[in-house]
């Protein structure tokens, strides 16, 4: 273990192959925070991509579903879905270890967020298509910056 800008990295794995001089060693580094979970680089493009696509494609599903129901059931079936689609987004990026377990809540948090501001914007531009699909974009970036405020959360505790 050695410390680097307060947080510490553990060799966690390392694999030689080969013998004498032509040996290739793999390793990876894990980051551990102040309380010793797991503190993974963020890749917020990636991670505002995901979002933005499964918040849009659950909103949509969701609608699809919902429209049986009627106008309020369209409505309440894209935001049930749009939810459901981020709490897909966020199980998605951390299992591909783009986002630490410790920076969920703050994601689903921001990301709820940001999906709080895109709905009225997508319903006011209902006729238009382009901006119901980039107002999903405001779910991913809420997404970070939920993220990055527990992490700042965290840091000040």
């Amino acid at each position: 273990m050695r410390r680097v800008n307060d947080v510490t990295v553990v060799r966690s794995m390392a694999c030689s192959v080969g013998r004498g001089p032509y040996r290739v060693i793999f390793s990876s580094d894990q980051v551990l925070g102040e309380h010793g979970s797991m503190q993974i680089p963020l890749k917020p493009l990636p991670i505002l991509l995901a979002a933005w696509a499964f918040a849009g494609f659950g909103a949509v599903a969701g609608s699809i579903l919902g429209r049986s129901a009627g106008k309020p059931g369209l409505f309440a079936g894209a935001v049930l879905g749009g939810i459901l689609g981020i709490a897909v987004a966020i199980a998605v990026v951390t299992k591909l270890h783009w986002l630490s377990l410790g920076d969920r809540g703050g994601a689903f948090l921001g990301a709820i967020v940001g999906f709080g501001i895109a709905v009225p914007i997508a319903v006011i531009n209902l006729r238009t298509p382009i901006m119901p699909i980039l107002s999903c974009g405001l779910v991913g970036a809420g997404l970070l910056f939920g993220v990055g405020l527990a992490r700042g959360w965290k840091r000040g505790a």
